[in-house]
């Protein structure tokens, strides 16, 4: 159903559990009429947040990226690092060393952090050919602020929505025990067709620096994506091929 609508889904889930292979068979199946359709895969925050992995947690990611990319389904993997991973170079060469251990995927890293907005992280990024995401959040502290970089052939924007008040309440429980709905609390956020035609004109901008552009939207809450991503594909003129056969 989702591949009728969409041409692409970024999975969460990989973030939080390491998933069977038999799911992911399962996905590339689903989706087999579906000529254009793509997975982003979600690095697991043992890769990202905690930064302590072991042999048999990069087993688990290797062999289902390889399913996916043998399948011809895999767009890329996204590295989302948390706020507090700023810029330094411990924190630079952790970026070398994962770069390295996926050097056969396409890499999209997210970094929230302002002191990453910096040409010297550019042009590491452009050496490693990894993608740096384009994000939207709301502009809080030294939080990153929404302006495209091309650092490889491919684009990688995601949309967080500009929720303020949420934002900093879930800032300020960094480190307590939250459930999934508050955690996702501050992603409630429906854009506003002007706040999506303003953030298209910067996106235009990279149109022909790129060969390809991934609009990922991450205001899930509520069909908040959906409605947004529909939106953004109207304004767009982005039309999903349809799937060969009828839904079942």
């Amino acid at each position: 159903f989702y591949s009728a609508h969409f041409n692409c889904v970024e999975v969460n889930a990989t973030y939080y559990t390491y998933l069977s292979p038999n799911i992911v068979e399962g996905w590339i199946r689903k989706v087999e009429d579906a000529d254009d359709f793509l997975f982003t895969i979600k690095l697991h925050q043992d890769f990202t947040h905690r930064r302590k992995y072991d042999k048999n947690s990069l087993q688990s990611v290797s062999e289902n990226l390889a399913l996916l990319e043998k399948a011809e389904r895999l767009g890329g993997i996204l590295m989302q690092f948390p706020y507090s991973f700023q810029f330094n170079e411990t924190n630079a060469e952790y970026i070398r060393r994962l770069n390295e251990t996926f050097s056969n995927y396409m890499q999209f890293v997210e970094v929230r952090h302002s002191s990453w907005s910096n040409q010297s992280v550019y042009d590491l990024f452009k050496a490693l050919d990894i993608s740096f995401c384009t994000i939207d959040q709301p502009e809080i502290g030294k939080a990153i602020m929404f302006e495209p970089v091309v650092t490889n052939e491919t684009s990688y924007l995601r949309f967080h929505g500009r929720n303020v008040d949420a934002w900093k309440k879930s800032l300020g429980s960094i480190g307590k025990e939250q459930s999934y709905e508050q955690q996702s609390e501050r992603y409630n956020y429906r854009y506003s067709p002007g706040e999506l035609a303003e953030v298209m004109q910067k996106v235009k901008t990279i149109y022909d620096k790129v060969k390809e552009i991934y609009i990922i939207m991450n205001n899930h809450p509520q069909g908040n994506a959906v409605v947004n991503a529909k939106e953004l594909m109207k304004m767009l003129n982005v039309e999903i091929q349809k799937m060969k056969t009828g839904l079942f």
